[in-house]
C-alpha cells in the first residue's frame, strides 16, 4: 500500500511537469491580451520553460545522486509549486517569463528523480507496471496539457488558473509525500563542475535556436549557435569519458541493447510530438476547431495509449520483445493513413480508430523499451539512464517541432507529407527496437 501511494506521489509530480510544457499553448492569445505582450515574449513563455528543463535535467539527475533522489524530488516540487504561483499572479510579461524559467529549472530537479526512485523502489512485475504508468504520463503529458488547458481557459475565462491549479496539488504532495517516501542513503559523489558548464552551454546553444528559430524565420545567428552547441556537446562527451566522477555516466551506452533502445524510445517521442503539433494546427487553423475541440479530438489517442500502456505487462514474457517493433509499425501505418484521409476535412468515423491505433502503437513501442533499457543497468546507474531518457525525449520533442512543424508550415496541404516523414522515422525506430 505504501509503495502504491509512493507511485501516486511520483507520477502526480511528473504529470504536472509533463503537462506544463503544453498547457500554456492554448492560453497564449489570452496571455497576449491580458498582459499586452509581444509575440517574442510569448515565445519565451513557452520556450523559457523548455530551455531551462532541457539544459538542467542532467545536472538535476546528478544532484539526486549526490544529495538523495527523495531530497531533490521535494526540493524541485517546492520550487515548481512556488514558481507556478508566481506565474499565475504575474503582473507583467517579463515576470511571467522569469517565473517560467524558474518553473523549468525546478522541473529539471524533480523529473529525473522519478525514474530513479521507481527503479529503486520496485522490482519484477511491480516495476514493469510502474514503468508502464511512468511511460504513459511521460508520453501523454503534451496531449493532456492541451486538453486541460482548453478546458481550464474555456471554463475559467482566464489564463491564470492554468498555472494556479498546480499550487494546491503541489502543496498536497509536499504534505503527504514525505510520509510515503522513505529517505535513502546518499553517496559521497563529486559534482563535475566543468561538465556542468560544458553541458549547460552546449545544450543552451543547441536548444535556443530550435525553440526560437522557427518563429523568427531562422535568422543568421541560429546556425552558428547550433554548430557551437554540437561542438560543445562533443567536447562534453570527451571530458566525461576522462574524468573519474563524471556528471553523466556514459558507460551505460556501452551495453549493446541500450543505445538502440534509447534511440527508438526517443524517436517515437519525437514522432509523437511531430504528429501532434501539425495536426493540432491543422484542426484549429484550417478546419476552425476551437482549442477545446482540438484537444478533445486526441482523446482516442489517449485511450489507445492507456489501453496498451497498462495492458502490455499482462502479456507472457516471451511475447514482450515483439511489442516495440510491432507497435511502432502500427503507429507508422495509422499516422500516415490519417494524414491521407484528413486532407479534405476531418473524417470522424475513420479518425477515431486510426488515432486509437496510433496511441496503442506508441505505448507498445515505448513502454516496453523503457522497461528493457532500465532492466539492463543496476541501481548505481539509475540516474544516468533517467537523465539520458529525459534529455533524449526533450531534445526529440524540440527537434520534432522544428523539423516537422517547419515542413507543415512551409505550405498548405502538407499534413500528408509530415505524416509520411513521421512514418519513415517510426520504421527506423522499429528496426532499432528489434535489436537486442
Amino acid at each position: 500500500m505504501v509503495r502504491r501511494w509512493l507511485l501516486v506521489v511520483l507520477l502526480t509530480g511528473q504529470t504536472m511537469v509533463s503537462m506544463d510544457g503544453s498547457i500554456v499553448a492554448v492560453a497564449l492569445p489570452n496571455i497576449a491580451a491580458g498582459l499586452h505582450s509581444s509575440g517574442a515574449l510569448l515565445q519565451l513563455v513557452t520556450g523559457g520553460y523548455i530551455f531551462a528543463l532541457a539544459v538542467l535535467v542532467v545536472t538535476g539527475a546528478r544532484l539526486g545522486d549526490k544529495h538523495g533522489y527523495r531530497t531533490m524530488f521535494f526540493f524541485g516540487l517546492f520550487g515548481f509549486t512556488a514558481a507556478s504561483l508566481a506565474c499565475g499572479l504575474a503582473p507583467t510579461g517579463a515576470v511571467l517569463v522569469a517565473a517560467r524559467v524558474i518553473q523549468g529549472a525546478s522541473a529539471a530537479l524533480l523529473l529525473p528523480q522519478v525514474l530513479s526512485l521507481i527503479q529503486l523502489a520496485f522490482d519484477g512485475p511491480a516495476r514493469a507496471r510502474a514503468l508502464g504508468l511512468y511511460s504513459m504520463v511521460l508520453a501523454l503529458g503534451v496531449a493532456l496539457g492541451q486538453v486541460a488547458g482548453g478546458v481550464i481557459v474555456t471554463l475559467g475565462g482566464s489564463w491564470r488558473p492554468i498555472f494556479l491549479v498546480n499550487v494546491p496539488i503541489g502543496a498536497l504532495l509536499l504534505a503527504i509525500g514525505p510520509r510515503v517516501m522513505p529517505p535513502e542513503p546518499t553517496r559521497a559523489t563529486r559534482l563535475d563542475l566543468p561538465g556542468v558548464a560544458l553541458l549547460s552551454c552546449g545544450m543552451a546553444a543547441f536548444v535556443v535556436p530550435l525553440v526560437l528559430g522557427r518563429e523568427q524565420h531562422w535568422p543568421l545567428w541560429t546556425w552558428p549557435s547550433l554548430a557551437a552547441g554540437c561542438v560543445l556537446l562533443a567536447v562534453f562527451r570527451v571530458h566525461e569519458l576522462r574524468v573519474t566522477s563524471p556528471l553523466l555516466d556514459l558507460s551505460v551506452l556501452r551495453r549493446p541493447a541500450v543505445r538502440p533502445g534509447l534511440f527508438a524510445a526517443c524517436a517515437v517521442m519525437g514522432a509523437y510530438t511531430g504528429f501532434l503539433f501539425p495536426l493540432a494546427l491543422y484542426l484549429q487553423d484550417v478546419l476552425g476547431f476551437s482549442p477545446l475541440h482540438a484537444g478533445l479530438t486526441f482523446v482516442p489517442y489517449t485511450v489507445g495509449f492507456a489501453t496498451a500502456g497498462l495492458g502490455w505487462t499482462h502479456l507472457p514474457p516471451r511475447m514482450r520483445p515483439a511489442l516495440p517493433p510491432a507497435g511502432l509499425l502500427s503507429f507508422a501505418v495509422a499516422a500516415s493513413a490519417l494524414g491521407l484521409v484528413a486532407g479534405d476535412g476531418w473524417p470522424t468515423l475513420l479518425s477515431v480508430p486510426l488515432l486509437f491505433i496510433s496511441g496503442a502503437g506508441h505505448a507498445a513501442g515505448f513502454s516496453p523499451l523503457v522497461d528493457r533499457v532500465t532492466g539492463l543497468v543496476g541501481p548505481d546507474q539509475a540516474s544516468s539512464v533517467s537523465a539520458l531518457t529525459n534529455t533524449g525525449t526533450l531534445l526529440a520533442n524540440v527537434l520534432a517541432i522544428a523539423v516537422f512543424g517547419g515542413v507543415y508550415l512551409s505550405g498548405p496541404g502538407t499534413l500528408s507529407h509530415v505524416t509520411a516523414l513521421i512514418a519513415a522515422l517510426l520504421v527506423l525506430a522499429a528496426v532499432a527496437a528489434g535489436r537486442r
